[in-house]
């Protein structure tokens, strides 16, 4: 049974509900019933789900999307404008979807709640695309409530309102929950890969057909990947497969019992991932591929699933905390127990769920986002329910996917809003992404022999320039013949080669860590400073904003993701001068994914450690000795407090090379083995990394 048949039995039970709310919202635009500021408001939605049902039912005449192939580009181009246009930029400042201009129009009451009533409803493009009438029909059944309590001359209060929502996301939390994660293991949920695998992809039309927004940062690539010899697609296709098929090899698991993986990417690269399914499905593995979520309840603060870029960065930032107006206790509860029953009706298939393989982009126009008062924010008690459901949900999906016998991989390349010398910057890229792992694997090893043999990691920043002072305290070996503290770390899971890391010990670790402007999960953060007290981070502060309060606030929901501290999770050495060497002679320092620029300097991850939920699995450095510092004093709690041993989170700083005065391993009798000095490797060994440095 594929996707159409499927819809076609699920939405018959729900045809009469959807003709009925369908009928009744076509004909609010007549009624004028509502009366200022808020008509303008509803008649504008009511077009907008009219629009979605007109939409809909062209799907639902053909079962398929075969009708998007009588339209022209032109025509597709300014159809994608009419679904999108109005969170566009230059739209952006007078719409709905702009918490700012809902308040100032619709009143501080209720103009936020309606922006998310607004947001919720896009969904709908969504929806209607895919001829999903069920969700079609829950979301226009909202409005309708939400509309219903406007049509009298007393107006609602802001609780009737925001206790429609809260049932709208409890009573069908069910049909959401259950629905996105069946895109990540159903075979009949296949309307991405269908595209991928069956669409003329010399016909760059077939971007339309997804129904997610495209720019022309899918059409360029699109029309730049055509050019591309099939030899090409097929290396950078065995590059993606081989890594994470080669993270299964150097963790000594077995691939052999799994069954799926999940694809991750972004629109344009479909000829590269048409090849990567191929490859993944002879290895055994059926390859599911899922859209960034729609729906409130799935979504996370950063975008993710298979899509393109965003219409409008601010718009998804103003939304990034719409829960803020339904989440509680009782919610959460009840999302456990759906997530529970989820898991055990999909038992099987979640057993042998293999991991991720994630294909980034970068090169994006750096997003600096505006701080929106009326933007949805959790209050501090929902930030605390956040993370303890961001807990408790991690804990029960590691009780159905056995995380010491999965992997992943990751890898990144530019799209072409990077500018001008976007096809260098891409083929130069390829390059990083295949560097001789054997080359790198014995430089490291030659970093690590002189970190095993230190207690702590001293790091100072470059004088003038960099005020990171930091010591980092290293785990103790028991027998240095059979263990090593640092993971030689190349190209395998995480691409490009290459780094050395390890899990610090909290106890000791002390200092500040600043690094002068750097993007961290999509955002800017200047002067980025924060000072750790025995592994804890304990201050912080940037330069963004005007204010100290909303430096920290920043930081703190971006960084920290709500806690109120965080360990530092991982120490890091990056060692990819080439890639340094690229940003540096193409100045896209700025525009380099975390995934690369981890490797071009010394790197401090807040957050769990690398080996989170899998700290018992032993892992193994080329040369056979085990590494140790797996885990830290939080994560040894995972036996006896689990609720208090993970975060759930992991992000990575990075200290540029030409920002690094020193970094040096201390010995315990005090002496210093200098590894790095004045963003050069002396370490004798590693000189060899430097030679890309003669480049800048």
């Amino acid at each position: 049974m594929d996707y159409r048949d499927l819809f076609k039995e699920e939405n018959a039970g729900i045809s009469q509900r959807y003709d009925l709310v369908m009928e009744r919202i076509a004909g609010i635009c007549q009624e004028k019933q509502v009366q200022a500021p808020f008509l303008d408001y509803f008649e504008k939605m009511a077009a907008f789900i009219t629009k979605m049902g007109q939409l809909y039912a062209r799907f639902d005449e053909t079962r398929d999307l075969s009708w998007v192939k009588n339209y022209s580009q032109e025509d597709l181009k300014a159809l994608d404008k009419d679904l999108y246009g109005d969170i566009f930029p230059e739209n952006y400042g007078k719409s709905y979807g702009n918490p700012e201009y809902a308040a100032s129009v619709l009143g501080e009451t209720f103009g936020p709640l309606l922006s998310f009533v607004y947001a919720e409803l896009r969904s709908m493009i969504v929806y209607a695309w895919e001829g999903r009438k069920t969700d079609m029909t829950i979301a226009a059944e909202l409005f309708m409530e939400i509309y219903s309590c406007f049509e009298s001359e007393e107006l609602p209060t802001y609780q009737e309102l925001k206790k429609i929502v809260y049932w709208y996301v409890s009573d069908y939390s069910d049909v959401t929950m259950e629905y996105f994660l069946r895109e990540q293991m159903d075979d009949s949920l296949s309307f991405m890969k269908d595209i991928i695998c069956g669409a003329d992809l010399s016909d760059e039309r077939y971007l339309y057909l997804y129904g997610e927004h495209v720019s022309e940062n899918e059409l360029s690539l699109a029309r730049f990947m055509n050019r591309l010899s099939q030899e090409e697609i097929l290396a950078m296709a065995d590059t993606f497969v081989d890594g994470f098929i080669r993270g299964f090899q150097v963790m000594r698991m077995d691939l052999s019992v799994k069954n799926s993986v999940c694809i991750r990417a972004h629109m344009g690269f479909e000829r590269v991932l048409r090849e990567s399914i191929k490859k993944f499905e002879a290895q055994g593995l059926k390859v599911h591929i899922f859209r960034n979520p729609a729906a409130s309840i799935n979504k996370r603060a950063v975008r993710y699933g298979f899509l393109g870029t965003s219409p409008n960065p601010q718009y998804d930032y103003d939304h990034r905390q719409d829960n803020a107006l339904y989440m509680d206790k009782a919610l959460n509860e009840r999302r456990l127990s759906v997530l529970r029953v989820i898991y055990e009706k999909y038992k099987d298939a979640l057993a042998g769920y293999a991991g991720p393989a994630v294909m980034e982009v970068f090169g994006e126009e750096p997003f600096v986002p505006e701080i929106h008062s009326h933007a949805l924010k959790l209050d501090k008690k929902q930030q605390e329910l956040s993370i303890r459901y961001s807990s408790q949900s991690a804990r029960l999906s590691s009780q159905y996917m056995d995380e010491n016998n999965m992997s992943f991989t990751i890898i990144a390349y530019p799209v072409p809003e990077i500018g001008k010398d976007f096809e260098e910057i891409f083929r130069e890229t390829v390059k990083i992404n295949t560097l001789d792992n054997s080359l790198y694997s014995r430089i490291q090893q030659t970093l690590i022999d002189a970190l095993d043999q230190a207690d702590f990691v001293h790091v100072k920043g470059m004088p003038g320039k960099n005020h990171t002072d930091i010591t980092v305290r290293l785990r103790s070996l028991k027998d240095p013949q059979k263990e090593t503290k640092f993971e030689n770390c190349v190209a395998d899971v995480n691409i490009p080669a290459g780094e050395v890391f390890t899990s610090p010990v909290l106890d000791g670790t002390n200092g500040t860590l600043h690094v002068s402007s750097v993007y961290l999960n999509g955002y800017n953060f200047k002067d980025l400073s924060i000072t750790l007290k025995d592994g804890m981070a304990e201050q912080y502060t940037c330069g963004n904003f005007s204010t100290e309060d909303e430096n920290k606030t920043y930081i703190k929901e971006n960084i920290l993701k709500n806690h109120e501290s965080l360990p530092l999770g991982e120490f890091a050495i990056g060692t990819n001068t080439t890639a340094y060497v690229m940003a540096q002679k193409y100045q896209i320092i700025q525009k380099l994914p975390i995934l690369i620029v981890e490797k071009t300097g010394p790197h401090f991850a807040l957050g769990d450690t690398c080996y989170s939920r899998s700290e018992d699995h032993a892992v193994y450095n080329p040369d056979g000795k085990e590494i140790i510092a797996r885990s830290n004093a939080i994560s040894d709690l995972r036996t006896t407090q689990p609720d208090q041993a993970y975060f759930n989170c992991h992000t990575d700083i990075t200290i540029p090379y030409d920002e690094i005065g020193e970094i040096g391993a201390i010995l315990p009798d005090g002496q210093k083995i200098l590894l790095i000095q004045n963003g050069r490797f002396v370490l004798p060994g590693t000189q060899a990394l430097n030679e890309a440095f003669d480049e800048v």
